[in-house]
Formats: C-alpha cells, sequence, structure tokens
C-alpha cells in the first residue's frame, strides 16, 4: 500500500445503528440475460461450514491472485484514478504540489466536495488533509489557529489562506487557466454560467425548503421545488450536449453535481419522490449519465445510503412523508441481499448508469478488508460493546465509542470467512462458526455495526460497498453455533 494512505477510514470512523428495513422492496427486474450473470456470483444461502477458515495471510496471497486472474492491478492513487482515499494527488506531475486542501475526513461535504472536482478535472496536484466536521469530532487547534471559524473547505496556497468555496474556485481559475472552467469574461457564454450558478442557488434553497420542513405547505414546497427542477432540466436541453454550457462540462456542472447527487438521494428516501431514470427530467437524467462517465465525478460520488445519513446531522434533520418508507427500506439495507440487484441508470433506490462488475467490486472490497484488518476487527467490535455514549450526532460517527472484547477470535475469523467469500463466493467459503451464544451474539452485533457504517466513498466505491454489505449480511444470516450443522 501506498506509504501516504492513511488506512481507510472504514472501521475507523464509527456510528450507530440505524433503522430498521420497513418491508421488502419492489425492485425493477432485471433481464434474464443479466440475471444469469449476476446469479454466477452467490446465492445467499446457509453456508457451509469448512474444516478451515483462511488467514490473514491466505486472504493477502487470493487477493493477489485474483489481481492476476482478473487483470485489475492495486490502483495508483497518487496518479491514477480519482479516488477518495489518498492524501496526495500528483497527476504524473513532479515536485511537491503547491495546493493543499483541507477537508472533511468523511467525505460528506458538498462544498468540499466541488472543489475536489475541480481539482481533479483541472488535473492540478495537490496535498489534502483532513479535518472533522462539527457533526461528528473535533477540529484540531492547528486548524482552528489558522481558520478560527472552522469552516471547510480551506485552500492554503503560497502561504495563503482561502476559505468560502466559491472564493477558492476563483482563485484555483485564476492561478492555473490552463485548463479553463468557466468562459471568458464579457462573453454570453459566461453571462449564462453567472445565471445558472444563480440557479443552483436557488435550486438548493427550494430543495432544503421540502426535504427539512413539514408542516402546512409540504405540498407547496414540493411545487417550488418541482418548478426550479423543471428550470434546471430546460437549461441542460437547450445546450446541444448533455452539460450546462456549449463548450462542456464547466464549473457550473461541478457547482451543481454535488447537490444534484444528493437531492437524487435525499428526495426518494424521504419523500418517496424518484428524482432520476423515470424520464420525468430527460435533460437531468442525461447529465448523470454524462458525469457518470467521467472519471472524476466516479471517484468521489456517494451513494444514497451515505447521503441519507449523513445530511440530517449536517442540516438539522430531515423530515419524512408518507409513501417514502418502500423506498427508505431498500436503501437503508433492504437490497443487500445475494444477488444483488444489477446497478443501473433507472433502479430508483440507487441510480448509477456505469452499472457494477460483480468479480472486480468483490475483489475491490475484500482487498480493502484484508489490507485493514489491523483497523477492521476493532471497529467492527464497536458493536458488541456495552453502555457506550455516542459523543458525535451523526449517525454515522460515534468516534468515543470502545471496542468490546472478541471471544475466542470469532469476530476476527467471521472477518476472514466474508473476505473468503468475496474472494471466492458463498458456495465454496467457509460459514463463519461460534463457540457460544455469547460468542455468537457479538459476532452478529460486530457484523451488523459494521455493515451499518460503511460509507461510500470514504470507504469503498459504491458497487464494491454494495458487495460488503450483502456479503456481511450472508455471513450474519449463515452464523453457525459450535457443534451444530
Amino acid at each position: 500500500m501506498n506509504s501516504l494512505l492513511k488506512p481507510s477510514l472504514l472501521f475507523a470512523c464509527p456510528t450507530s445503528s440505524l433503522r430498521t428495513p420497513l418491508a421488502s422492496p419492489r425492485l425493477r427486474l432485471p433481464s434474464p440475460a443479466k440475471v444469469a450473470l449476476f446469479t454466477m456470483r452467490a446465492a445467499e444461502t446457509t453456508a457451509r461450514p469448512l474444516t478451515t477458515v483462511p488467514s490473514w495471510s491466505d486472504l493477502e496471497s487470493g487477493v493477489e491472485r485474483a489481481r492476476e486472474q482478473l487483470s485489475f492491478p492495486e490502483p495508483d492513487y497518487e496518479n491514477g484514478p480519482a479516488n477518495s482515499y489518498a492524501v496526495r494527488r500528483l497527476f504524473g506531475q513532479p515536485g511537491p504540489p503547491e495546493i493543499k486542501l483541507y477537508r472533511d475526513h468523511a467525505a460528506w461535504c458538498p462544498y468540499c466536495h466541488k472543489i475536489v472536482l475541480q481539482l481533479e478535472e483541472k488535473r492540478i496536484p495537490y496535498t489534502i488533509e483532513k479535518i472533522n466536521m462539527q457533526c461528528y469530532g473535533d477540529k484540531p487547534a492547528e486548524f482552528l489557529a489558522k481558520v478560527p471559524s472552522g469552516l471547510l473547505p480551506v485552500l492554503e496556497v503560497g502561504g495563503r489562506v482561502f476559505t468560502e468555496s466559491a472564493v477558492i474556485q476563483e482563485v484555483l481559475e485564476q492561478l492555473y487557466p490552463e485548463i479553463p472552467l468557466l468562459p471568458q469574461p464579457g462573453t454570453q457564454e459566461h453571462g449564462r454560467a453567472a445565471g445558472l450558478m444563480r440557479l443552483e442557488r436557488r435550486l438548493f434553497s427550494d430543495w432544503l425548503q421540502w426535504l427539512c420542513r413539514g408542516g402546512w405547505n409540504v405540498q407547496g414546497n414540493r411545487r417550488a421545488f418541482c418548478k426550479t427542477m423543471e428550470a434546471v432540466d430546460d437549461a441542460l436541453r437547450s445546450t446541444p450536449g448533455p452539460f450546462f454550457l456549449e463548450s462542456g462540462l464547466s464549473l457550473v456542472d461541478l457547482t451543481f453535481a454535488p447537490f444534484l447527487e444528493r437531492i437524487a438521494a435525499s428526495m426518494v428516501y424521504y419523500k418517496g419522490f424518484v428524482v432520476r431514470g423515470q424520464g420525468r427530467w430527460p435533460g437531468i437524467d442525461a447529465w448523470f449519465e454524462a458525469m457518470e462517465a467521467r472519471d472524476s465525478y466516479r471517484g468521489f460520488k456517494s451513494d444514497y445510503y451515505t447521503h441519507c445519513h449523513d445530511l440530517p446531522p449536517q442540516l438539522g434533520g430531515c423530515t419524512s412523508e408518507r409513501g417514502s418508507e418502500e423506498a427508505a427500506a431498500a436503501i437503508d439495507g433492504g437490497a443487500w441481499r445475494l444477488p444483488l440487484q444489477p446497478l443501473a441508470a433507472d433502479y430508483a433506490y440507487e441510480a448509477h448508469s456505469p452499472g457494477d462488475d460483480p468479480e472486480r467490486d468483490a475483489l475491490t472490497a475484500a482487498a480493502r478488508l484484508v489490507s485493514n484488518r489491523a483497523a477492521v476487527v476493532p471497529f467492527a467490535l464497536r458493536g458488541a460493546s456495552q453502555g457506550a455514549r455516542r459523543t458525535a450526532r451523526a449517525h454515522l460517527s460515534d468516534p468515543g465509542r470502545p471496542s468490546a472484547q472478541d471471544p475466542d477470535g470469532a469476530v476476527d475469523a467471521a472477518l476472514r470467512c466474508v473476505a473468503g467469500a468475496l474472494l471466492s463466493g458463498t458456495e465454496t467459503a467457509a460459514a463463519p462458526v461460534a463457540p457460544s451464544e455469547q460468542a455468537a451474539d457479538t459476532v452478529r452485533q460486530s457484523l451488523s455495526y459494521m455493515r451499518d457504517r460503511i460509507c461510500v466513498p470514504r470507504d469503498l466505491p459504491l458497487p464494491a460497498a454494495r458487495q460488503l454489505r450483502a456479503h456481511l449480511n450472508w455471513a450474519i444470516n449463515g452464523l453457525i453455533m459450535h457443534g451444530s450443522a
């Protein structure tokens, strides 16, 4: 692993249990060909115990063999595809980066998101220092001495410090004009870009008005939101390409991206209102697909589950409406079963046009689990600790929670079974075995805790995160008591 990479925040940044799925969701049915393809992975049946559970060393070797078989080497985090793990991005350029970006640890902040997208699209070398958001932890004194407000993002270049995302965007365009993302001032396109930036702020306001407020004017808030979304869709359909400006991808797209992504997730979860993939707004549908074709966007894209649970602590709460239960149940884990529903742009509960590659996605999850095992086991064991008090208000983070003891190494062994199943399939993988009822409870609590705290993209890309969550469910449901068959 690259020496500049910190251990994954998966299993290192904790959380609390989330609401239990309310119902079994009605999912869009895939074609028979896709069913056959995805059933070739693993069906979620009761696991069969084997004589030995693979060691972590065995699993490391298994990861390497799988990489060779699938021609899928470990990514170059500094110079290769966009990713949320690197703390330095070089893009193949020599010398230390001039730019330092302070962004949030969990990759939840939409304003940090748009700055990262700008840096990636302009291919500006940069280093990252990750700072807690107020909703899940304290900020270092050194950072507060530099930025008393504590607000993110922050850009440091040449000894100068810049705050406010709009200011940072402007600074980056001025200092690094080689790949421009805004039209020249004084042009018609520049005027259009300015108007679209105002539309983005209007969309942000109307979205929050409906998302966060209940009461007597819910229908009025919905109408205002839909009217603004129609204006966004009209703007997109008025250009010959999929982006907001005729010239192609611009800072306008990167400014809209974090919020349209969060809108698509939150509206279906809290309101039962499907934004994407249903033909309601074809310009927005085409825009999402064009963005997901870009490496920079895919590398930092989150999933519906993460957004729907990271938004309330940032916004002070979101209001659910009747009719959203089915979507919430699917997003909250009802769909984390093997074989997994194939990802597609028109899948209402997790739209993702690039789709997935089950073998590579499972390998990505296994490799991350194996390489971070020293953090994984104690992180998972937080789920079995008793009497812990949450120290942060974010459901996906409780950094003060202690770890429980691992009875007879049962949790460690169960996680090795999960990694083995990710690599070889559940049909031949060793099933987790608990030597006692107490150990069985610890395993179930630990694996459930870990499953519910996998965040995208902080821990894994969306397709790989789905594989890990589903395989954790396989292990939970297939747990065998010692001596039973």
